[in-house]
This record gives structure tokens, sequence and C-alpha cells, in this order.
């Protein structure tokens, strides 16, 4: 809990959104079920964070806020980054969703002969008329996957949200390179024999291929390294090591669009030491104003060297688009 929660005050944005209680308008008593106490809890810890104290924060009221959002995080038995995290932005989301009153569902199917630009900008707005909040606006890009008949090459193509991209990680030892796992993660892969699905031009099942790029990209890019895969997890965790970038974290190659290239920059990791039952977390993160890279290991905090922010435990990566970005 504590790593997700220091990666996440060192969001800048987000940052200044609680400690300036922009939320206080925000607030949704109507279809959110916690009516705003999981913010305010959330934003109470970030502020306390950083009051100029050295005094340890006192999170429980926080804690006892998301237990009754999010009922398995009950106890202090340790829990995974990633699952705590997508459960806390979705909790936080809920608290400030703009949309107040739930929409009726929109039951035609978006048309097939529309441009996949079309198609992509009537998801994301189908999407946003039951979602939209400033967590969405930060942290939620979409996904195109595209799915090509091998027989008579008709592509069916669908567009869905993403929080963050879990990435497969392409050796089990050694060193692989964070590009490695986008293209493992983007890589064709041919569904045949029993994965066949039904191609909607042929009206029967055939092989195809399937692939995925990014048609839109979040102002904070969340990416999960998949150290413990469903299959893997009763073997061990991957303690591959990868090599991630600081900085010009170039996403053109992966875009749907390759014109609309995007560059992140790192300022937060939640890193997993140890093994799947008895692991420890420690967060690095970038100071977002002065630009310093800190170590929280629980209660303590420590200046680092950015030399020492990519390790083999590297587990949850947080970029930032930069500013140099065209979206």
């Amino acid at each position: 809990m504590n790593s997700v929660l220091q990666c996440l005050s060192n969001t800048k944005p987000l940052l200044e959104y609680l400690v300036r209680k922009s939320y206080s308008s925000d607030i949704n008593s109507t279809t959110s079920s916690m009516k705003g106490a999981l913010l305010r809890a959330f934003a109470e810890v970030c502020h306390e964070l950083w009051r100029d104290t050295k005094s340890t924060v006192d999170t429980s009221a926080f804690k006892d806020q998301i237990q009754k959002f999010a009922p398995r995080f009950m106890g202090y038995s340790q829990q995974d980054a990633q699952e705590f995290l997508r459960y806390l932005l979705e909790g936080l989301h809920e608290d400030i969703n703009r949309v107040t009153t739930r929409p009726k569902p929109i039951l035609t199917e978006i048309e097939d002969s529309w441009s996949d630009t079309q198609k992509a900008t009537e998801s994301w707005k189908r999407y946003l008329r039951s979602d939209d909040s400033k967590i969405v606006d930060l942290f939620v890009g979409q996904l195109k996957s595209t799915l090509k008949c091998t027989t008579c090459g008709h592509c069916s193509v669908t567009f869905d949200p993403f929080w963050d991209l879990s990435l497969p990680i392409p050796s089990k030892t050694g060193h692989v390179r964070l590009s490695q796992c986008f293209e493992l993660f983007t890589k064709e892969e041919v569904l045949d024999g029993d994965e066949k699905p039904t191609c909607s031009k042929c009206a029967t099942r055939r092989k195809c291929t399937k692939s995925f790029s990014i048609q839109k990209f979040p102002k904070v890019l969340v990416i999960h390294l998949k150290r413990f895969s469903p299959t893997e997890r009763y073997r061990g965790k991957l303690s591959t090591s990868v090599d991630f970038p600081l900085q010009g974290l170039d996403m053109t190659p992966y875009a749907a669009n390759r014109s609309q290239g995007c560059v992140y920059n790192l300022y937060g990791v939640a890193n997993h030491s140890g093994s799947t039952y008895s692991g420890h977390y420690i967060a690095y993160c970038k100071h977002p104003y002065s630009g310093e890279w800190h170590c929280y290991n629980d209660s303590r905090v420590s200046p680092m060297s950015s030399q020492g922010v990519v390790s083999q435990d590297g587990y949850v990566l947080f970029y930032e688009l930069s500013n140099t970005s065209h979206m």
C-alpha cells in the first residue's frame, strides 16, 4: 500500500488537484458508493505527506475507507501493488465522477463501415458517458485491438479504455529492455484451433491474427511488469532485470497512428523484492518540483541517485507525458 501511495503522491497534477482542494466541487454524492469519503481520506494523506514535518503519517483513516470500498484489503497481509492501485484509482474516480446520473446504455453497435478514427472517437465518447473524472483525465488511455481474418483479410477493430498496461516479460532470467516487453505485447498473435474466432465477413470460424496498439495516450502511463503471471504464481516470481528508461520513453512504435508519437519520463517505481509470498515493497520517486530521487521504505525516506532507480525489482512503473510530446 505504501509504495503505491508514495508514487501517486508524487504524481504532480494529482497532487496539486488534491492539495489545492480542487476536488471540493467535484465530489459525487449520488452514484459513488463512498460519497467522497475515500477521496477525502486520500487527499488528507497526501496533504500530510507534503507538510514540512518529518513525523510519520498515520494512514489508518485512509485504510478504513479503502477497506470499506474494497473489503479484499482488510487486514495487514501484503497486497499486490498493481491490484491495489487499480482498486484505489477506481474508488477515487467514483468519488469524483462527473456523471452523477447513470445514463441509459447504448444498445447499437458502432458502424463497421466507419473509419478507425471515427470508431475510436465514438468508443471514447461512449466511455465518457458513464466514466468521466479527473482520474480519467490523467490515467486512462485507449487500446486498439485488431482481429484480421487470414482467409478473406477482413479486419475487425475494437477500442477499449485502459488504466495501465500489463506487459509480458520475454525472458525468465537475465536482462531485457522495456522495449522488448512492448514488442511482445504488441506482437501479432495467431488464433487457431480452439481459439478460432468467428469472422463477421465469412460468417464462420476462421484462423485469425490479433494485435494491439495504442490509440489514445494517457497523461500518466502506468506500466505493470508481469512478474507474477497466473501460470508462474505457484512457481515463483520472474526476477528478470528489465532495463527501462528514466527519460525519453518513445511510444511512437506502439501507436495506432505513428504520426501521433508520445514521449514519457519516469517519475515513480513500485519495487517488489523477495518471493511471491514473503516480499517487500519499496518506492523510488522523483520529486515533482526539484527532480531529485528519493527511496521510500515504509517510514524511512532517503535521497538516492538516479543511477540506482533501475533494478531487477522494478514492478509498477509510473511515467508522465513529456512537455515535448504532441498529442
